[in-house]
This record gives C-alpha cells, structure tokens and sequence, in this order.
C-alpha cells in the first residue's frame, strides 16, 4: 500500500519572501541553505541529487540539470515565520491571522473563566502579573518567541497529570487570540521551582517563566501546541486516519500536531529521529510518516551556520537508507517551514521560502517553481492517497503523473 514520508527538515529555507523587505525587513537578506553552505563546510551529496543546488545560487552546492527528485520552494501564506502555523499550514490549514499582545491584555479575561470553571487562581508576583492555577500551574508570557506571540503554561508533573494542565490550557486557548498556547512540564521539579524561574522582560511589560532554568525539560517532559484557528479535522493527518490509514508523527512532528489515534513519537535528536523513519518504514505498511528534524532549528537559534550544517549532513547521510527501504508507490516530501539564517545578526526565525524536494520512483521528476502556501504539501499528499482535500493549499499532483 502507498506510504507518504514527509520530512520536515526545522527552518530549512531557501531565500527571503517578496515581502520580507516590507513586514520583517531584518530578514530581507535571509537564505539558510545558502548561507549555511557558505559559513561552514557543507556537504550534502544526496540533497545535490535532489535538487537543492538548483534553489541557491552557491559554488558550495553542485546544481544538477538531471535531479532524482522533483524540486522548488514554497512561500509561506501564514503571517511572520513560525515553527507550529509553519506545520499546520503545511498540514493543510488555512491560517487565521492572530493578534500579538503581552498575555497582561488577556489576564483579567482567562483568570475570570478559570475561575468560572471551578479552578483557583493566584497572582504570585503582583508588580509583574501572572497566573497561578490550582497552586500548581502557571500561565504566563512566552519569552523565546517575539513578545506576545505565544502564552506558555508550565506544571510539575509529579504534582498533576498532563491531562489536566491541558484542560486548563484549553480554558487558556479559548479566551485569547495570539498564535499559541504552549502547555508543558516535566517531572523532578517543584513549583518552587517554577517560581524561582520567573523573568521580567521589556520593562516589566513581558513576564514568564525561563523554562530551562525551571528544570521542566530536564525528566519526564511532555508538551501540546494549542493554536489560534486551528481545526485538525480539516488537516491531511486526520483526513488519512479516518480513511483506514496509519499515521506517524515523529519528533517535533509530534508536539505540534493533533490527529486522534495517530502514533506520537516524540524526539529531538536528530539520529534517532531518522533510526524512527527508518524503523517505521519497515513496520509501517501504510499510510502517513511524518516527522520534523527540529536540530537544524535550534542551531539557527545559536546563530551557529556549522552546527546548523553537521545536523543536516546528519539528514542527507541517511537519505539513501531512506529511499532504499521505500517501495515504488512510496513518497518522499522534503520540506522546511520558515528560515532561520544563522549569518542575518538576530536569533530569531527568518522569513523565507521553503524547500520542497518530492521523490518517488513512480513519480516523474520536475521543476515545481514557486508555490504559494506550504498548504499545497498537504493538498497534494491528500490527492496522492485520495482521501478528500485540507482545508487549504492546491495540489501539484498532476504535474508530476
């Protein structure tokens, strides 16, 4: 039976939008893949054969005027450059436009429906607020993304189940409109902890909790990315489980995305995200493999260009393995999700064009150009397994029959 492996290699992108200049200027010279292969000593042989090289313009990535797979970029349709709406987008979902605002503007609205809902609730730090729930929970500002992007509620999970920190995120995500609600924790930590791991940003107008310094992420950590406007049911994961198939989510793949009896695979490191492809390739005899090498992102964060090319030497070093233990009517999507340039002088995401690599022994190889929504990824996965259509995106199935 047909298989999808969809690889989503973390802010793999490939030069900035036509519209970087006007809504994110400090990322109108961003290219990833380019400056990455011009920082360090990239070697990525089985991304040459691809097409990558025929993406950038760079005598550090061969062009190929005969790929293996069909090759182009995808623009983003969701507004900035954001790991969780990148993965939805490409699942299908038409982004809803959320607003971004220090979580002080919604704290009088989402203590009041706590409450309403029976839990109890605590300003511990009344110079810089922020919520505490049931004694254990806190929700507060996001202080890795841009301010107001994202609302991050954090639990000693020795102390409640995860279940129920997510019924109050729940309750969190439908009183506020910024793009996520991040509900996590981890065991072997206290609230004291938690507590202690309070920081006051941008003059006391951003308040959260410094998670690495909590402790969360230490043992036991679990994590669930609420997102605005989001509707699984529309997405391509779902609309597979429903007609019969399996369904895979790997790594990060796993954190951010929702498809009830799909199997969750979390995982960061990216060798052992790829030994899961790899096993479920041989175990999984259909349907949806999906996963997301988050490392590539992490050291776009470090603003690191040779860390950021060792973990993706580690990807194309395990494409060929990939490809052997795929069946002719198997699909292989390489794709990114944002840029996050290691060389543009900020640690942030980048907004860029994606790549978009699709092989498949019974698919011809062709130039795919320039799509215009990630959306068009899950369109066609959709198409290919015949399972209906996403909510948005168009499928370039027929260009490739």
């Amino acid at each position: 039976m047909r298989r999808v492996i969809l690889l989503a290699i973390d802010s793999l992108g490939v030069g900035a939008m036509d519209d970087a200049e006007e809504f994110r200027p400090q990322d109108k010279d961003a290219n990833t893949l380019l400056h990455v292969a011009e920082h360090s000593e990239l070697h990525v042989p089985n991304l040459e054969k691809m097409g990558a090289g025929n993406l950038v313009e760079t005598a550090k990535i061969k062009k190929i005027y005969q790929p293996i797979a069909s090759y182009g970029s995808s623009n983003l349709m969701h507004f900035g450059a954001d790991t969780y709406q990148g993965h939805q987008e490409i699942m299908g979902t038409r982004p809803k436009m959320p607003i971004e605002k220090p979580f002080s503007f919604y704290i009088d609205k989402v203590e009041k429906a706590l409450i309403e809902n029976g839990y109890t609730v605590e300003r511990p730090d009344p110079e810089h607020p922020f919520l505490l729930v049931n004694g254990l929970v806190t929700v507060a500002d996001n202080l890795e993304a841009d301010p107001g992007q994202n609302y991050n509620l954090t639990a000693p999970l020795d102390y409640i189940t995860f279940e129920d920190e997510l019924k109050i995120g729940r309750i969190v995500r439908q009183n506020v409109e910024v793009g996520r609600v991040i509900v996590f924790g981890g065991k072997g930590v206290s609230v004291k902890d938690i507590l202690d791991a309070e920081e006051v940003k941008q003059d006391g107008v951003i308040v959260g909790i410094n998670a690495p310094k909590s402790g969360v992420y230490d043992s036991g950590y679990m994590v669930r990315h609420l997102g605005y406007g989001v509707n699984p049911d529309v997405q391509v994961p779902t609309l597979m489980k429903r007609a019969g198939y399996d369904v895979s989510l790997i790594g990060k793949m796993a954190d951010v995305i929702v498809c009830e009896g799909a199997e969750y695979l979390p995982m960061v490191e990216t060798e052992n995200v790829l030994n899961i492809i790899c096993d479920k390739l041989q175990t999984q005899n259909n349907g949806l493999i999906a996963a997301n090498v988050q490392e590539t992102d992490l050291a776009g964060h470090s603003q690191d260009p040779i860390k950021y090319a060792e973990k993706l030497m580690t990807a194309d070093k395990r494409l060929p393995e990939i490809m052997s233990l795929m069946t002719k009517e198997d699909v292989l999507i390489i794709t990114g999700d944002h840029g996050n340039d290691p060389t543009v002088g900020h640690s942030h995401h980048t907004r860029e064009r994606a790549i978009l690599l699709v092989y498949s022994e019974g698919l011809m190889a062709r130039p795919l150009g320039v799509r215009q929504t990630l959306s068009d990824i899950g369109a066609t996965i959709a198409d290919y397994m015949h399972v209906g259509e996403p909510e948005n995106g168009t499928s370039f199935l027929n260009s490739l029959l």
